[in-house]
Formats: structure tokens, C-alpha cells, sequence
């Protein structure tokens, strides 16, 4: 066998797979009216599930890479 051959049977063998994970966050903070916090909460969730606040990259604030066991 070629030593070409034997030394990719041997660097296959000693590789691993990993599942590596990418995490972006985006962050925009919403000002808006309400009685209290929790009500607050639930406007801008609401405003966000209507698609009237879309995060896009001017709200990119970081991107983490982790890897899964």
C-alpha cells in the first residue's frame, strides 16, 4: 500500500465529528406605555409576533460558537 494510501487511513481514523452550534443575537430595546411590566412585556411581544418589529443586522450585538456533545 502507498504511503499516500496508509497515512489517509490513519488521519481518517483519528478524525471526529462535531456538531458545532452558531448562536447570533440581536437585541433592539422597544419604549413603549403601559400600567405595568408585565403588560409592557406582552404589547411588544404582540408587536413583534405581528411582524411590526423585525430585527435585522443593525440589531446584530454578538455571535457565540459552541460546541454539542
Amino acid at each position: 500500500m502507498p504511503f499516500s494510501c496508509l497515512f489517509y487511513i490513519i488521519f481518517v481514523k483519528l478524525m471526529t465529528k462535531y456538531k458545532v452550534d452558531i448562536t447570533e443575537t440581536l437585541n433592539r430595546t422597544i419604549e413603549t406605555e403601559a400600567e405595568s411590566k408585565e403588560i409592557a412585556v406582552e404589547k411588544v411581544r404582540q408587536m413583534y409576533r405581528n411582524c411590526d418589529i423585525i430585527l435585522g443586522a443593525s440589531d446584530y450585538v454578538e455571535t457565540i460558537f459552541s460546541v454539542k456533545k
